[in-house]
């Protein structure tokens, strides 16, 4: 199975695809105060959660959703239907460093998806040359909240602490207007869905792709539960282009 099925897989569950509840989604969304007509980009935008709820918070806004894997993009499409805005949301089905765009965004979107440009400095410069001056960016990224072990990190990837990485957003144009750090709650309630769902399909799909994933789930729920649990942060910064 590719990476990119489990993780589809994995995230049914919880399309929000990242620490966050979605009332504490609408408050990040509804401080980014978004003009009328106003233009979204979600890169990485899995099932496109956070484009569709900006999308009813601002019924005149409109979105591009991109994302690589073509069963996230699926999942997006059909609840976009289900929802009554397809006639808003854009899909592209490509991976996020490939999009273009003539046009300037009021607001761009990368929660949990900056490694697709190589760590934070890259998103934010990708991001640059997608919103207007004086546009908006929200952008999702893990910080250490302790100093974890080194097995962890070399399993996780190298963080800085949450001043370094607001510190790190803020560079090269842009400034932190607001933020949300996810709570313990929040991580569990994520993470327990994530290896949950992903046990219970493998459970459903007996055979080699069932083995698979079960195996992935509890390879993820070891190194959440006995490595980085308490230890990895995630913060979603609202930021402006100055």
């Amino acid at each position: 199975m590719e990476r990119t099925l489990i993780s589809a897989i994995a995230h049914r569950d919880h399309p929000i695809a990242a620490p966050i509840t979605p009332g504490n989604l609408d408050r990040l969304l509804r401080r980014a105060a978004l003009p009328e007509g106003a233009r979204i980009l979600d890169l990485g935008c899995g099932e496109g959660e956070w484009s569709l709820r900006a999308l009813e918070l601002v019924p005149s806004a409109t979105a591009d959703g991109v994302d690589l894997s073509s069963e996230a993009v699926s999942a997006a499409r059909r609840a976009a239907e289900a929802r009554g805005l397809s006639d808003r949301l854009t899909l592209h089905e490509l991976p996020a460093t490939e999009f273009s765009s003539e046009q300037p965004y009021d607001l761009v979107l990368c929660v949990g998806s900056t490694h697709a440009f190589q760590g934070l400095k890259g998103t934010m410069d990708a991001v640059a040359r997608f919103v207007r001056p004086g546009g908006l960016a929200l952008i999702g990224e893990g910080f250490w909240e302790r100093t974890p072990a080194p097995a962890v990190v070399e399993a996780i990837g190298a963080y800085p602490d949450l001043a370094g990485t607001v510190a790190a957003a803020e560079s090269e144009g842009w400034l932190a207007v607001y933020g949300h750090v996810s709570t313990l709650a929040e991580w569990d309630e994520y993470e327990w869905s994530w290896t949950g769902t992903l046990a219970r399909w493998a459970a459903a799909n007996p055979g080699p792709d069932g083995d698979q994933a079960l195996a992935v789930a509890r390879e993820h729920r070891e190194l959440w539960l006995n490595g980085y649990r308490k230890a990895l942060g995630f913060v979603t910064l609202l930021l402006q282009r100055v």
